[in-house]
Parts: structure tokens; C-alpha cells; sequence
């Protein structure tokens, strides 16, 4: 899992990758859990074409568990993943 994020603003927009290198689209949002103070989930935007869209039937965005994330520079890198694990949103 990735360190703590210090500021979630600064992760908006970024690309996201999973660790094999397919690109999944950007984040779009951070989802907290305020009871334990930590990021429970990324909403990452599944744009046309991408990795993520073909793995979730389409175009939208997609709750991420925080606990793929790998590590969060200039891009985010995530592990790859079974349909399964991630979550739809319309």
C-alpha cells in the first residue's frame, strides 16, 4: 500500500497505471474513512479505451480500495486486479 497522503488535493488528476503498465484513466476523487483518519478508496475515471474501462464494461468511474495502491508520485500505480475487487459508480 502506498505512504499517507498529506494532501489528497494533490493526487487529483493524476494518471493512474496498473503495475504491469496498462493505463486505467485519472483521479477523479479520495474516499476517507473519518472514524480511522485514512484513505479508504481512490475514484479513478475510466476513460474510453483504457485497461480499467474494458475491465469494467465501459466509461466511468470506479472505486479503487486503497489497499492497491502501490505508490503515488507523478503517476499512481496500482495492482492489478480481478473485476471483482473494484467497484462500479455511475
Amino acid at each position: 500500500m502506498a505512504e499517507n497522503i498529506l494532501d489528497f488535493s494533490t493526487i487529483k488528476g493524476k494518471d493512474v497505471f496498473t503495475s504491469s503498465g496498462s493505463y486505467c484513466g485519472k483521479v477523479k476523487d479520495v474516499e476517507l474513512n473519518l472514524g480511522k483518519f485514512a484513505a479508504r478508496a481512490v475514484v479513478v475515471g475510466a476513460e474510453d479505451g483504457s485497461y480499467l474501462a474494458q475491465k469494467v464494461g465501459g466509461s466511468k468511474n470506479v472505486v479503487i480500495p486503497y489497499r492497491m495502491v502501490q505508490s503515488i508520485d507523478d503517476i499512481i500505480v496500482m495492482n492489478d486486479f480481478q473485476t471483482s475487487e473494484v467497484e462500479g459508480k455511475e
